[in-house]
């Protein structure tokens, strides 16, 4: 049975959460997308904002240096990963007093398993990849602080629920530090169930793990939850994400 390695990060309480803001270093903040309710949480007071959990890489991250939007493809031979089409974005934010402000430059990396549960470019007891680079890539933040990935909606896997990594890295600030913050991107059972029940996902058989039996969901993932909405080929989802940098 494959594993990813043990999540690294808790969910904070609002007590904590106020110690984190008032402190140097960086959290996580905001949720699905920057709609109202998060432009009104990034302009109220900062006790009213939660840190979100950070969450273990896994053992499948590899540092490829990829440049790109769509990772569907390998770039040895440039098929597409069959599955249901993902337009996903990310937008980095820096806090900064009681704002959020947008965050250009930042390196977002994105990587997740096809919709056979396989990850590329690595080697697992059921698999060896090495080589191929499908369903990896990063892109720096625009002017808005958005990175914009083109992807599947991911398969599943024995031993965890329906995920994808991120990791957000940024150059040395005023400071001379350079952050870098990892956690996971999850999906309602509901839409998951809906998805995995067409081609090629449905091949597979049911699911194993679903979110309330993932020990790493269990951490704080309901705040890391993905809302898609259906788009003409399939779903496009946005989620927001605010660093807290040393000056």
């Amino acid at each position: 049975m494959r594993h990813d390695d043990t999540p690294i990060g808790r969910v904070l309480t609002r007590r904590e959460a106020l110690a984190v803001f008032g402190a140097s270093g960086f959290a996580l903040l905001a949720g699905n997308a920057l709609g109202p309710r998060g432009r009104a949480a990034a302009h109220s007071v900062v006790p009213a904002c939660v840190a979100r959990p950070e969450q273990t890489e896994g053992p499948y991250f590899v540092d490829e240096g990829l440049n790109r939007s769509d990772i569907r493809s390998d770039p040895s031979d440039r098929v597409l990963k069959p599955g249901v089409p993902l337009a996903l974005a990310l937008v980095v934010s820096r806090i900064s007093g009681r704002d959020c402000v947008a965050l250009p430059g930042a390196q977002v990396d994105v990587w997740h398993c096809d919709a056979d549960g396989i990850y590329s470019d690595v080697t697992d007891p059921h698999f060896q990849t090495v080589g191929h680079r499908f369903l990896r890539g990063y892109q720096l933040t625009d002017a808005t602080g958005t990175a914009r990935f083109t992807t599947i909606y991911p398969g599943w896997y024995p031993s965890r629920t329906v995920h994808i990594h991120f990791k957000v890295r940024t150059a040395p600030g005023a400071s001379g530090k350079a952050y870098a913050f990892t956690s996971q991107l999850y999906f309602e059972d509901a839409l998951t169930a809906r998805v995995h029940a067409v081609a090629p996902y449905a091949a597979r058989g049911p699911r194993a793990i679903r979110n309330d039996g993932d020990r790493i969901f269990r951490n704080g993932g309901s705040q890391l939850v993905l809302a898609p909405t259906e788009s003409r080929d399939g779903y496009v989802a946005s989620f927001g994400l605010g660093l807290r940098l040393d000056s």
